[in-house]
């Protein structure tokens, strides 16, 4: 059977602006309504444009970011990024459903929101320590052996100084608003966090009881998961989180390397997960142990049960999420 494949444009459906990088297309059998995919959007775009097309009635699917082939006069635009989405969903034998709405985006603007926060305090903090260092040495030696923390706590109570220089009084202010800012993003990290921890112990309690799983860990996986029935195994989970071996083998070499694509936040979260089990649970540290025993290095071993994990909370979230416990 053949199909057609047209760009957002042609097929009747708006286009968002070039700067959201989305790209919607359709992919139609003849005599069938037009299946959408949308791909490599921000999670705006993301949400809300399959949202706005599944209330039309349209059948829509999703697909990663899609490849750029080289293009000699780097042509790039919205519509040739709709057509690469659609060619994809029509070479792919099994489709992915949207990622639903509820809780799931509930969960995802606080974790985004937090994350957010945290990036802004990292930058913030190397914003004080650069001023620290250029600071000039009288003042500067306030600060000299003093832990990070103690430095922002320092800095957030300094007074001003009118008998000092302009530099130096000048100074004395910038690090004084800089700690400060570091503190309210500190605390909007602490209460985003407190928050999701209510939120995932309400939908998802038996998540926050794995070994290793704590609530920023627990938040992406629900994130990324979205539903029972979206992911058709454990083998899919893997590939979604980029844990998957992706055989590499020619001729009588057999060997694979590492899947670097895939959502790398659900791969951190299960890194984080695999590292806080080698830490504190004791069935882990023994198959680390007897795989190390086997020739494998650390950092396969971490490999093996990040695989490993995929495939647990598969599990787990299907059998929950069927029976009606979120």
């Amino acid at each position: 059977m053949s199909r057609r494949v047209t760009s957002s444009s042609a097929s009747g459906f708006p286009l968002v602006p070039s700067t959201s990088r989305a790209a919607t297309a359709s992919a139609s059998p003849p005599g069938s309504k037009p299946a959408a995919s949308a791909g490599g959007s921000p999670a705006s775009v993301s949400t809300s444009t399959p949202s706005f097309l599944q209330a039309r009635g349209e059948r829509v699917v999703e697909v990663g970011r899609p490849r750029r082939p080289a293009r000699r006069s780097g042509a790039k635009s919205d519509a040739l990024d709709a057509v690469l989405a659609a060619r994809e969903v029509l070479a792919s034998d099994r489709l992915l459903a949207p990622r639903r709405r509820g809780d799931r985006e509930a969960l995802r603007v606080l974790l985004a929101t937090r994350h957010s926060a945290c990036t802004a305090k990292v930058s913030t903090t190397n914003q004080l320590k650069a001023l620290i260092i250029g600071a000039p040495e009288e003042l500067r030696a306030e600060f000299r052996g003093l832990a990070t923390k103690e430095q922002v706590r320092r800095c957030a109570v300094l007074r001003d100084r009118p008998v000092r220089t302009l530099e130096h009084r000048m100074t004395v202010r910038a690090l004084r608003s800089t700690a400060q800012r570091i503190q309210l993003l500190a605390a909007e990290a602490t209460e985003l966090r407190a928050e999701l921890d209510r939120l995932v112990a309400a939908i998802a309690p038996w998540l926050l009881e794995l070994p290793g799983v704590g609530p920023i860990s627990a938040t992406q996986v629900l994130v990324s998961w979205s539903h029972a029935g979206r992911l058709r195994s454990e083998a899919a989970v893997a590939a979604l989180a980029g844990v998957n071996p992706i055989p590499a083998s020619s001729g009588q070499v057999t060997r694979h390397r590492l899947n670097r694509g895939g959502d790398r936040q659900l791969n951190r979260a299960l890194h984080t997960i695999v590292v806080a089990r080698l830490r504190n649970d004791p069935d882990t540290r023994a198959y680390a142990a007897r795989r190390r025993s086997e020739g494998k290095s650390a950092r396969e071993v971490r490999r093996c049960l990040k695989r490993a994990v995929a495939r647990q909370l598969f599990k787990l979230l299907e059998r929950y999420d069927r029976v009606g416990s979120r």
